[in-house]
């Protein structure tokens, strides 16, 4: 079978050339080429007219394409890789993210009531300040944030910025009062409002108490939304991003498709909508089919529970630092599992959040049964984040053909604190990217943007080296679980182009694929591990275009 591959490329190759002798070619690049393809990993050379590649080879077989319209791209010596997909973003909030306070990296309690209060004189008002991303694991005590924190330096204004794992968030008195939350309010299933010693709420809340906040947010205007993702492309194509899977809703759905209808897409879009709304996807796609290579759909995303960092993830046993808890569902699970099979019926993939063994563990047994209900076909069942699993469910992501939809940095943000919630018998299954792979499971990494950077480089250097933000592993936090560069890069290439089923036009480097493509400013493979995260992209292209060039 590999050699047919081998000799049927190879034809490709000859015909293409032969086709083009007197049609110089659009593009051509130069570089250290590594294409994704196992059957002819490497090249020194590609050429692209329109928006498809047509040959790729030695740099001596490239002369013939070169007229004098031809544009050359020369990377000398540094490697060019298909361009990075991410199989999970949240990307339109990523471009409001990229003009909003920002409080990832505030590294106190003082620091970020201070980012608070000047984002605040910079805005009308009556206008909402969201975002924020704080993290409070990097302040003394990791106490959570309070309202009066907030209300001090802006008090008549309304807030809630969300911690970085978009699982909980802080709101000021004011924005409880317009969520009508007070020490009555009971808290809803799959959630919680934190409170004081007193009974009174902190603004804390977690997972779906937060959806009291969210209703009383006014929404964007389409034109905020089309501005944020332009922002978001631009953002993207400086990192070498050519596809993310966007996990949203229907009004994001919206957007993406006024960018579709005006040719302003410079990023391919597979959308996820909430499973929840299944039907209504299904009609979608009797109505108007799959979408194109530009704009797809057909996936549903849901949530099994919470996350790690509010203790809200669904283990089997309680926390470490909070034995009352082991976490929760934040949907009722005979009702996920409903919504599973019928969606699995209905032909749509299914996208499922699980960050806690339990709920990895009820997820896939969901997945079993669908398979085993419905007729048989490619359905890419995907869990997204896979993060803590016990033994059993990692062998079962291979057996079943599940793919686990990961996001790496999360190993060296996570890595500096989890030890405090969760046992070593757990931590062993955190993350498990080499056990995953072992068990034949195909990765599709991405990067949870913004809960996490949405640059693929760093995620290439946190699953190769596994070295936690803190230098405090140096070798690499559970190191077993490291993997290698080639493995890495396939999981940001061909893996997310084969979990959004786009396998068959993007993620690899070979004639007739769309010419997708990332100049690095150096070449990868030559770096020792801790030096990847220091490489940079210097040239995007996508279908054929350069997108994005480094000055």
């Amino acid at each position: 079978m590999g050699a047919a591959r081998s000799t049927f490329l190879a034809l490709s190759l000859i015909v293409t050339r032969l086709a083009a002798q007197d049609q110089p070619a659009d593009l051509v690049v130069y570089g250290r080429i590594w294409t994704g393809d196992p059957a002819a990993p490497w090249a020194e050379a590609l050429a692209v007219s329109g928006d498809r590649i047509v040959a790729v080879g030695q740099r001596r077989f490239m002369l013939r394409f070169v007229g004098r319209s031809t544009r050359i791209l020369d990377n000398g010596r540094n490697l060019v890789t298909p361009g990075f997909g991410d199989s999970h973003t949240h990307f339109i909030s990523g471009g409001f993210q990229l003009v909003s306070v920002d409080l990832r990296d505030a590294a106190s309690p003082a620091e970020f009531i201070r980012r608070i209060a000047e984002y605040a004189r910079s805005l009308p008002p009556d206008q909402w300040i969201t975002g924020g991303d704080w993290d409070h694991e990097l302040w003394p005590g990791s106490t959570l944030p309070r309202r009066d924190w907030i209300d001090s330096v802006t008090p008549l204004k309304p807030v809630f910025v969300s911690r970085l794992d978009g699982h909980m968030g802080v709101a000021n008195s004011l924005a409880l009062r317009l969520a009508g939350i007070t020490r009555d309010t009971p808290d809803p299933p799959g959630g919680e409002i934190v409170r004081d010693a007193n009974g009174e709420p902190t603004g804390v809340l977690k997972d779906n108490a937060m959806a009291r906040v969210f209703a009383v947010i006014p929404p964007p205007t389409a034109e905020q939304a089309d501005s944020a993702l332009a922002r978001a492309m631009r953002f993207a194509s400086s990192l070498g991003v050519t596809t993310i899977h966007h996990m949203g809703d229907w009004s994001d759905f919206a957007t993406f498709r006024r960018a579709r209808a005006r040719d302003a897409l410079q990023v391919r879009v597979r959308a996820y909508v909430p499973v929840e709304t299944w039907r209504r996807l299904a009609d979608t796609v009797r109505a108007a089919g799959w979408g194109d290579a530009w704009l797809s759909w057909g996936g549903l995303k849901g949530f099994m529970d919470g996350s790690l960092g509010s203790t809200t993830a669904a283990f089997y046993r309680p926390y470490l630092d909070a034995p009352g808890t082991s976490g929760f569902l934040v949907t009722d699970s005979a009702r996920r599992r409903q919504e599973i099979l019928s969606a699995d019926s209905a032909g749509l993939q299914l996208a499922i959040h699980a960050i806690g063994d339990r709920a990895n563990a009820i997820l896939l047994r969901f997945f079993e049964e669908a398979g085993a209900r419905n007729s048989r076909r490619d359905r890419r069942f995907r869990v997204e984040h896979a993060q803590h699993l016990r033994p059993e469910d990692i062998r079962s992501f291979g057996a079943m053909g599940v793919i686990p939809s990961m996001q790496p940095y999360h190993v060296i943000d996570d890595g500096r604190w989890a030890g405090n919630r969760l046992d070593t018998a757990r931590l062993r299954g955190t993350y498990a990217f080499r056990s995953l792979l072992d068990s034949q499971a195909r990765l599709a990494f991405g990067s949870d943007w913004t809960v996490a950077p949405l640059d693929p480089i760093q995620g290439i250097y946190a699953a190769v080296t596994r070295r936690t933000l803190d230098g405090r592993n140096p070798g690499g936090w559970f190191a077993e679980q490291k993997i290698s560069l080639d493995e890495a890069l396939r999981a940001y290439t061909a893996g997310v182009a084969r979990s959004g089923f786009m396998d068959d036009r993007t993620g690899i480097l070979r004639p007739g694929m769309l010419a997708d493509i990332a100049l690095l400013d150096q070449d990868l493979f030559r770096l020792r591990p801790e030096q990847l995260k220091d490489a940079r992209v210097v040239a995007t292209v996508v279908a054929g275009r350069a997108v994005y060039q480094r000055r």
